[in-house]
């Protein structure tokens, strides 16, 4: 027979006996309670507390460990066991569209404007995400009173990196990390020196700042888009609660179900009033299996609004996440803003892209252009040429000409294409993307192309002998129409899980927005479900 392998789990034990004020009496019980539940399969309380290494105890009855499968098995028939499930990895569903809204107008608040009474002020609003970069003017508290007294929460900043000087403030006012969900998931310790509150990716600190970061003038991307960016509620304090860290798996976002739901606990004894998660699943599991629904469950029964994205597995149906009928569960949707530049071909034709590169070609002149799979490296397939993949195209072919790839907006791509000569290139969306279009940081020239757009460069290319192409600059255009309208890459109800339960609920703007990120990486992409979620919690 062999070995049983053993994994992280969490065991869900329902509500607790108590009211919403324990005492420690209370939680030092809980707690016990589990040990001996535990041990009771594991041979002895002092196993069991070894291989607990969450005890969920305040508002969520539970506890996070490292069983066997066999003894997962055997704990899931016990009564008292509401249900039993895997520790597994979520991921990250990756200013002037508040004038879009109509909340300001030209910089005055129009006499209709929600905005005008208080801005969000003394709002705690959380975020569950890869935490935040405190230096971000966002999170000034410049003109900010004193923390309102029911907040509860800590600024536990890091564990062992004496150099970071991450700081709170009246406007962040908590932060907190968990990380023993991604350690037990990974079965080895983390760095200790990269254990803290500091957003390393960007994501935290973007949607943290959408939902409440403060009035930032002169607020830009690379030069674009110029203006005075805000979150939703300006005067809103907020809270970052860390439990996303590097992915593990290839489509993970490093964000483990142990780690959110004692995140959702902390929020909850902390006294935030809004919760914001911008991650999920990309197939919504049983409620009971399923942290995030557990956890906002006991989030919403503590009178916590708790708004989470749908999910950006669209435009295909039924793919909506975050389901959950206590959840406010949000798609993206465009605002009337492009970064738009222009591709010209040799035959005249212009077409409409889509970028935020920096760099331009020189306007008197036109230059050769290739497709992928013309400048096809021997050993490559024509679906990877065509995709511009990485090792499948020959440097001497593309060398000096503009590159045509399919797949839409990677700002990756544009690193390839400049690696092997090109000297601008042109992302044509696939089917599947249509006609959303998205402006990505670029090394080079770049423009995204829609669908149809796409169709007709490639025709061009296959009727002539010698086809030329022109990148314009990009310019920021506003008032564009129609908007708004969904993106193509939000997730589309129905509801598979409960389908007599229409999801999602609204759309909020999450194409292309201006917020805060994080300095210890470069912002290579600002389309994402991710992005809209805050705009709702606020």
């Amino acid at each position: 027979m062999s070995p049983s392998i053993s994994h992280s789990y969490i065991v869900y034990l329902g509500s607790h006996s108590f009211g919403p004020n324990p005492s420690s009496f209370d939680v030092e019980a809980v707690t016990n309670s589990h040990y001996d539940l535990l041990g009771s399969y594991v041979g002895s309380t002092e196993k069991a507390k070894e291989a607990i290494f969450y005890s969920y105890n305040r508002y969520i009855n539970g506890f996070a460990a490292v069983l066997d499968e066999d003894e997962a098995v055997e704990i899931a028939k016990n009564p008292k066991v509401v249900s039993v499930f895997l520790n597994k990895e979520q991921k990250l569903h990756t200013t002037h569209s508040w004038d879009f809204l109509g909340l300001v107008g030209n910089g005055v608040f129009p006499q209709a404007s929600i905005w005008r009474k208080t801005l969000g002020e003394d709002v705690i609003i959380g975020n569950i995400d890869t935490g935040v970069w405190p230096e971000s003017k966002s999170f000034s508290d410049e003109g900010i009173g004193p923390i309102p007294k029911q907040w509860r929460g800590i600024c536990q900043t890091h564990i062992n990196n004496t150099q970071d000087k991450f700081q709170c403030n009246r406007k962040l006012i908590g932060a907190r990390f968990f990380y023993k969900g991604y350690e037990a998931f990974m079965g080895e310790k983390m760095n200790a020196s990269m254990i803290s509150a500091r957003d390393e990716e960007g994501h935290g600190s973007h949607t943290l700042s959408t939902a409440g970061g403060s009035f930032v003038g002169g607020a830009s991307v690379l030069g674009f888009g110029n203006g005075t960016a805000s979150g939703g509620s300006p005067k809103a304090r907020v809270a970052t609660y860390k439990a996303c860290w590097p992915p593990i798996t290839v489509f993970g976002g490093g964000c483990l179900d142990a780690d959110l739901l004692a995140a959702i606990e902390a929020a909850i004894s902390d006294g935030v009033h809004v919760l914001s998660m911008s991650l999920g699943s990309d197939a919504p599991p049983e409620y009971f299996q399923s942290a995030i629904s557990i956890g906002t469950f006991h989030a919403v029964a503590n009178g916590i609004i708790v708004v989470g994205s749908g999910g950006n597995s669209g435009p295909f149906p039924g793919t909506v996440t975050n389901n959950e009928p206590w959840m406010l569960t949000v798609a993206a949707s465009t605002i009337d803003r492009d970064f738009a530049n222009f591709v010209t071909l040799g035959n005249k034709k212009i077409f409409k892209g889509a970028s935020l590169s920096e760099y331009g070609l020189p306007s008197t002149k036109m230059y050769p252009l290739i497709g992928g799979v013309d400048a096809k490296a021997i050993n490559a397939s024509l679906e990877e040429a065509l995709n511009c993949l990485d090792g499948t195209l020959d440097p001497e072919k593309v060398k000096g000409k503009i590159l045509l790839c399919l797949g839409g907006g990677s700002a990756d791509k544009g690193v390839l294409a400049a690696s092997v000569g090109a000297v601008g290139m042109i992302l044509a969306n696939d089917k599947s993307s249509w006609n959303q279009i998205s402006a990505d940081p670029h090394v080079l020239p770049a423009s995204n192309v829609d669908f149809e757009n796409g169709n007709d460069i490639y025709s061009y290319i296959n009727s002539t002998k010698s086809p030329l192409a022109y990148i314009s600059r990009v310019k920021t255009e506003l008032g564009v129409k129609p908007a708004p309208f969904v993106a193509s890459f939000s997730s589309r109800g129905p509801n598979l899980l409960e389908p007599a339960i229409l999801k999602p609920d609204v759309t909020a703007p999450g194409v292309n927005i201006i917020a805060a990120y994080s300095e210890a990486i470069s912002p290579t992409g600002l389309e994402s479900d991710k992005r809209r979620t805050p705009y709702i919690a606020r």
